[in-house]
């Protein structure tokens, strides 16, 4: 029995991509190794979203303590150092007794404990990340990666040049993995799932998986004028409470599931902020408008994403944007088709790459 141990979470920009690796994983195991029995299991956080977005993909999940990692203090720094700890201890005991032959991490917080205990345990340890330019977690994943001669996975390709001169040579561009219910999105499926006509022009507004407050205040204001456009669907997160005038041109849904490759197929534009979740975006070939988060509370990956995509022509980019200005950019998008068709060319050749295939090629060869 061959048992493969993945770890991530916090979000699901850190949980969607691992789960798009492990069913690629599964596929090429089942294909090419006929007969040998397998097995894979993740390590996520024992509290939060991790839990259930795991178990209903069909991997056997194992909770450990977690702690935020700060760049700052806090007096919950010294409660989260102990978590961080214990969830070392806990995944060193799951990572021995499940007797996993390597640990890939999609990053996060709870990524951390995993990496450290797998190379204790000189279990080879590969990473991922999907920002332009990694974030703590991944740049101590990263050297457990190299200790251990595993590999460091990235989403851009100019992201080499953060990591340190001694571990450059595991790092491989792969694009970021994309779950495969988005290569069967079909825009008509979207339109019945939303009840819109076939001509009726869609705006999509995404702000993650727990909503997003200044895009959802954003899209309250600017209501009036975008239904005069688009039909406005707009994810608000299940967290937020939602109190607009009802119309038939705007869709708010807290979370959208299983039909969200659909939805986003039927999309004209898609707008939201520039995590994980623009490269889905991009496999889509969506012209996409990003309100990167900013403040006190990021260390400026989503600015430096949202720039990537501005400098490569697919996306339009709004720092901290009044009402007035979104629908002023908004309008003009709507109005030029040709810039649009641009855009959805540049955002296509950005998304191309498999980067669940590409990966799970890689883990293949280092299973053992």
């Amino acid at each position: 029995m061959v048992n493969i141990a993945f770890t991530g979470g916090g979000t699901g920009g850190h949980i969607y991509p691992g789960l798009a690796v492990a069913a690629e994983l599964k596929k090429l195991l089942t294909a090419r190794n006929a007969g040998l029995e397998f097995r894979i299991f993740w390590i996520g956080s024992s509290a939060g979203m991790d839990r259930s977005l795991v178990e209903e993909a069909g991997i056997e999940f194992f909770g450990v303590p977690s702690g935020k990692l700060r760049r700052y203090f806090s007096l919950r720094t010294i409660v989260d150092f102990f978590k961080v700890i214990c969830g070392y201890f806990a995944a060193k005991k799951i990572l021995r007794k499940q007797k996993a032959c390597l640990l890939f991490s999609k990053g996060g917080f709870v990524s951390v404990p995993p990496c450290i205990a797998a190379a204790s345990l000189k279990i080879p340890v590969y990473t991922h990340e999907s920002d332009f330019s990694p974030g703590l977690a991944t740049k101590i994943n990263a050297r457990y990666a190299g200790l251990t001669k595993g590999k460091i996975f990235t989403a851009y390709k100019d992201t080499i040049k953060y990591f340190p001169e001694n571990i450059r040579s595991a790092v491989l561009l792969s694009g970021n993995p994309i779950r495969s219910i988005f290569s069967g999105a079909d825009p008509k499926k979207g339109r019945e799932f939303l009840k819109v006509a076939d001509n009726e022009r869609i705006l999509l507004v995404l702000g993650g998986s727990q909503g997003a407050v200044e895009i959802n205040t954003l899209i309250k204001a600017a209501l009036p004028e975008l239904i005069s456009i688009y039909t406005v669907v707009h994810q608000t997160g299940s967290a937020n409470e939602w109190d607009v005038p009802e119309s038939s041109k705007y869709k708010p849904f807290p979370y959208i599931k299983e039909e969200m490759p659909h939805v986003m197929a039927a999309a004209e534009i898609v707008m939201g902020r520039s995590g994980a979740g623009i490269w889905e975006w991009a496999f889509l070939g969506k012209p996409m408008i990003l309100i990167p988060l900013t403040g006190s509370g990021t260390r400026g990956d989503q600015i430096e994403n949202a720039g990537y995509f501005q400098k490569e022509e697919a996306a339009l980019v709004l720092i901290s944007p009044d009402p007035q200005t979104l629908v002023t950019v908004i309008n003009s998008l709507a109005d030029d088709c040709r810039k649009r068709e641009v855009m959805g060319a540049a955002s296509a050749k950005l998304g191309k790459n498999n980067g669940a295939e590409i990966i799970a090629n890689v883990l293949l060869e280092g299973i053992k």
